[in-house]
Order: structure tokens, then C-alpha cells, then sequence
């Protein structure tokens, strides 16, 4: 028996809470596509794409309609594409990206995820073309997203693989030059990567995955904020059992929606992912969730408590409410995707070494943060090796995804639009991680990766 309350409750949450389905994520496994032969590779992979997704948006769409559900963005994400790429060149992966730019236009999907790359322990000679070229790759298409992990619990950090990121991203940066460096909001180097994430940039379709899977990524920072204005000034364990609440609600949302696109598509349902994903339009904001406990401004002390809490809850509301739980689930903090955030920043009160602190409690890690065009290649690289290390010593997955903006200083805005947003430009340390970095070799697993 529905409660008539609980029908108005989803109604104002859908039309002035900004609850949506952050994505539909079709995984798709591309391991029978591999081929000696680059023009028979490509082939296969466009055909299959085109099969397994052709009616993807339709089914979106046709859900959107029926249950008058925001659905904001259609993906795919596909098998890392160094573990089929073959005895190609660099230029060979470069033109596979846009194979799978021209599929993911001929499905209509938003972004298509899987240019990805697993060297955590180490390269095979794939690996290190698929990296090379990710820079030319990232810069000639619209819609292709890549990944590459660099460091696991179980294996440590792969430190060359970390250098040669800082490299990449530095390169990535500087082909994008004209739209702000645009192609390093499509980069994320990850510890830990899941590999059912239905979020960009950081999804594929991992190698313990099935033929085809659908994956759902929900959202509703505004909805947790509206639900804590009505326990302003309440002691903590209520806030905890409100964000607890309100995560069940969303991700109940989040779990019909999956099952009913499954259904349709005829294809497995995987998981949904918890995350709340912020946007940069007003009322969809996590750091604004944050504020709403009664922190004059995110990145003041207290930030890092209060973002254990959400995370925490959300996890704990959520996986009541899905059979199936994977990919991130949490609260994500880019700073580009997120107007709190945003404001934080702008006004002084967020710093990227309180922002790395948060990462040590939430989803994810350093998201979409500009830095000064002349970062060094190594100060970046040092960066992701901070981060990586949260993930590797914590055993959670960790990512960065840095923006260093061609041209532009401390001050100064990058402008993507959309869901990515606008950035500014943040202080990074200016003293010189050259010789660290310049080391190489691995950083062990800690002593807790031995469990077997």
C-alpha cells in the first residue's frame, strides 16, 4: 500500500530537490573483439557497440517518460581497451578512441569509458602505447573517457606509472589548450578502481564483469540538504539517521529505474551506485550539505568530520535499499562540478591540502581541480602519489582528476559548462617533488594487503 505522504515526499524531492539519475551506464565487454588485424579490431568493436547499445537513450528515455525520472546522461563503458589493443601502434590506439568516439555518436550516448589502462604492478608493451597516446586521443574526440590505475592495496604504487601520469596529463592539458585544457576532465588515475562504476571519467568494463551488465549511478545532494534543514541545530546522531533515511528513498529510486532498464534491454542488471554526484547548478551542491551542519564555510576544521558522517550514512541508508551495491557510493567533492565548492574556494576557505584530507572519507578523491598551467610534470605527479597513497594505505579507491589549465594562474577561472562546470585555479606548493618522483620503482603494499 503506498503512503500518500511518502508519493508528495518523491514528487517535491523530483521537482525542487534536484533528484535525478546521474546515469544509465551500459558495460560491455569487448574481449572477443580482439584481432591482429587494426581494421578488423575497429570493426568489432563498433558493431558490437552499436548492437548491445542501439536502443540504450531509447529506453532511457521511454523510463524518463513513465516515471517522470530525470535521467541526465546515457554511457557506456567497455572492457580497458590495452587488454585487446593488440600488437598495434600508438597511432593504432589513437584511432581506436575514435572508433569508439564515432560508435558512442551513433548510439547517442553522453560519454563512452573504457580508454583505460591496468598497471598497477607493472607495463605490458600495450599498456605503455594505450598511455602514450591518451593525450592525442583525449584531444580528437568528444565522448571517449579514460582511466588507468596506478597503484592497488594488494600491489602498492607503480611510481614509473604515476611519473609517466604527471607527463600525460601535463600533455593532455596543453592539447586542449584552446577550451581550458578540457581533455584532462575526460583523465582519471585511480588506486582501487572498481570495475562497476557507472561514473565518468573513471568507468570500464572490468575483466570479472559479464558480456553486457547495466549499471546506475544516482544523485541527490539536494535532497539530503533540504531533509537536514529540518534538524537544524539537532545533535549528530539524528543528522546521521536523516542522511541514513533520505539515502534509502534515493537509492530505492535508483534501484527501480536499473531493474526496469535491464528489463527492457534484456541485459543483467549490475549495481547501482550510491554516489552523490553534485552539479554546478544551485541546490545540488555536497559542500553545501557540508555547510548545512553548521560549518560557516566547506574546507573550514570540521569539514573532514562532517564529511565522514555523510559518507558513512549514505552508505548505510543506501545498501538497505539494493539488492546490488558497487562502483563508488558515496559523496563525491569536485570542486569544477560542485557551486559550493566553487564559492569555498573562491572565498579562501578550501585549500587542495584540505581537499586532499576530505579525500580521505569520501568517494573518490582530488576531482576536477585546476592548478597554474605551469605545474610541473612531477609536482602533478607527486599529487597523484599523495592520493593514491590515501588509497593504497586505506584500502578505498582514491582518483585524481587535474586540470592544469594552460595560460592561467591562482586566480583565474577555467570554463568547461555543463556538467563539468567552472574551476578556479587553485595554489598548489611550489617546492620541487622532482627528485622524488625521479625515483621510479614501486612503493610496496602496505602490511594489511596480506590476508590470504
Amino acid at each position: 500500500m503506498f503512503n500518500p505522504y511518502e508519493i508528495m515526499e518523491t514528487i517535491h524531492m523530483l521537482e525542487e530537490e534536484k533528484l535525478d539519475i546521474r546515469t544509465i551506464t551500459m558495460g560491455i565487454s569487448l574481449q572477443d573483439c580482439a584481432h591482429g588485424d587494426i581494421s578488423i579490431l575497429k570493426k568489432k568493436i563498433y558493431d558490437k557497440i552499436c548492437n548491445y547499445a542501439k536502443d540504450l537513450v531509447k529506453v532511457a528515455d521511454e523510463i524518463q517518460l513513465k516515471y517522470d525520472i530525470p535521467i541526465i546522461n546515457k554511457r557506456i563503458a567497455v572492457t580497458p581497451i590495452a587488454m585487446i589493443g593488440g600488437t598495434g601502434t600508438e597511432e593504432d590506439y589513437i584511432s581506436i578512441a575514435r572508433t569508439l568516439d564515432e560508435a558512442a555518436k551513433e548510439v547517442g550516448v553522453d560519454f563512452i569509458g573504457g580508454f583505460s589502462a591496468l598497471v598497477h604492478k607493472g607495463y605490458t608493451d600495450n599498456d605503455r602505447k594505450l598511455i602514450a597516446s591518451i593525450p592525442e586521443a583525449l584531444a580528437s574526440t568528444e565522448r571517449v573517457c579514460s582511466s588507468v590505475n596506478v597503484a592497488t592495496t594488494k600491489a602498492g604504487i607503480n611510481m614509473d606509472a604515476v611519473a609517466e601520469m604527471g607527463r600525460v596529463i601535463k600533455k593532455t592539458a596543453e592539447l586542449t589548450a584552446d577550451k581550458d585544457g578540457i581533455g584532462c576532465s575526460k583523465l582519471v588515475v585511480f588506486a582501487n578502481v572498481p570495475e562497476d562504476n557507472p561514473f565518468m571519467a573513471g568507468a570500464f568494463h572490468g575483466p570479472g564483469e559479464g558480456e553486457c551488465v547495466i549499471n546506475v549511478g544516482i544523485s541527490g545532494p539536494g535532497t539530503v540538504k533540504a531533509a537536514l534543514q529540518k534538524v537544524k541545530g539537532k545533535p549528530f546522531d539524528e543528522v546521521a539517521e536523516t542522511v541514513k533515511k533520505t539515502a534509502f528513498k534515493i537509492t530505492r529510486m535508483g534501484q527501480l529505474v536499473a531493474r526496469e532498464a535491464a528489463r527492457m534491454l534484456g541485459v543483467p542488471f549490475g549495481i547501482v551506485d550510491l554516489s552523490l554526484a553534485p552539479t554546478p547548478a544551485v541546490g545540488d551542491s555536497v559542500a553545501h550539505i557540508l555547510e548545512e551542519m553548521g560549518l560557516e564555510c566547506c574546507g573550514t576544521h570540521g569539514t573532514t568530520a562532517a564529511l565522514a558522517l555523510l559518507n558513512d550514512a549514505v552508505k548505510k541508508g543506501g545498501v538497505m535499499a539494493s539488492s546490488h551495491v558497487g562502483g563508488l557510493s558515496g559523496a563525491f567533492i569536485p570542486v569544477s562540478e560542485d557551486a559550493g565548492m566553487i564559492e569555498a574556494v573562491e572565498k579562501g576557505g578550501l585549500s587542495l591540502e584540505k581537499l586532499e584530507a576530505m579525500t580521505c572519507v569520501c568517494s573518490v578523491g582530488l576531482d576536477m581541480i585546476a592548478i597554474p598551467g605551469d605545474t610541473p610534470a612531477e609536482t602533478i605527479a607527486a599529487i597523484i602519489a599523495d592520493e593514491v597513497a590515501i588509497g593504497v594505505i586505506n584500502n578505498k579507491t582514491t582518483a585524481v582528476r587535474l586540470i592544469p589549465a594552460p595560460g592561467k594562474d591562482v586566480g583565474d577561472e577555467v570554463v568547461f559548462g555543463g556538467l563539468f562546470g567552472r574551476a578556479p585555479v587553485m595554489r598548489v606548493n611550489p617546492y620541487s617533488s622532482k627528485d622524488f618522483i625521479a625515483r621510479g620503482g614501486r612503493i610496496p603494499a602496505p602490511m594489511h594487503s596480506l590476508k590470504n
